[in-house]
């Protein structure tokens, strides 16, 4: 990959690992091609965030292809995962501890499937309260980690498929395709709910956002492989 390309604009599609922030891995692109390069800027950026605790698809735009991140952000997306029945977290995944548990017992694996129908189509979902949604110009994550109560107001979101792909209670894996602006987290944690009981979720991963999908994806620490030096 030659620096040229990457000025006139490359769309990378890169396999976020575990534990990095989406920032992390913008960071990491943007070193590379300025230390292979010696260059002192180059315009990177992502097409959608990824939460640290989730791995998979992540769209970084380089150069001139930066115009195009609000179209990318935009593109229907697919994730797979898994909901862990029983108990809630206040963040609706594992970044936060348990904060209350609830019986599982009424659960049946019927009762699960039929779930799924009721989140189809346009639906009302409330953000976490853990994320990075911006409200009186902080993150509503702060608010969270200060003890502080924040009204949240709901949005409007598109399921277009709800798949079950594997039950071992507790846990019920699935894959689900959405439009921009849905929190799986929400999801799991609405999901729970709707079975009266609990769900958080335990594993997210992002196989594609429109046409392009992580199958073809590269691992962020291997990409200076590919540059020019």
């Amino acid at each position: 990959m030659t620096l040229e390309e990457l000025q006139t604009g490359q769309t990378l599609l890169i396999d976020k690992p575990l534990g990095w922030s989406s920032f992390q891995a913008v960071n990491k692109i943007k070193w590379d091609i300025k230390k292979a390069y010696k260059l002192k800027k180059i315009k990177v950026g992502h097409a959608g965030t990824l939460d640290p605790l989730a791995t998979g698809l992540l769209l970084i735009c380089t150069g001139k292809s930066t115009k195009k991140i609000a179209e990318l952000q935009g593109q229907v997306k697919e994730y797979t995962g898994c909901v862990t029945l029983g108990a809630t977290t206040p963040s609706y995944d594992m970044e936060t501890e348990i904060d209350q548990t609830f019986d599982i017992d009424h659960i049946s694996e019927e009762m699960i499937q039929d779930a799924t129908h009721s989140f189809i189509g346009k639906i009302q979902q409330y953000p976490p309260v853990f994320s990075a949604l911006k409200k009186d110009g902080k993150r509503l994550y702060e608010f969270a980690r200060e003890g502080k109560s924040v009204d949240i107001q709901p949005r409007t979101v598109e399921i277009s498929s709800f798949e079950i792909t594997k039950i071992e209670f507790p846990k019920v894996y699935f894959k689900v395709t959405c439009s921009k602006g849905t929190y799986i987290r929400s999801l799991a944690y609405d999901f729970g709910k709707s079975l009266n009981s609990g769900g958080y979720l335990s594993v997210l991963r992002r196989t594609k956002i429109g046409d392009f999908n992580v199958d073809n994806a590269i691992d962020p620490n291997t990409f200076n492989s590919l540059l020019e030096s």
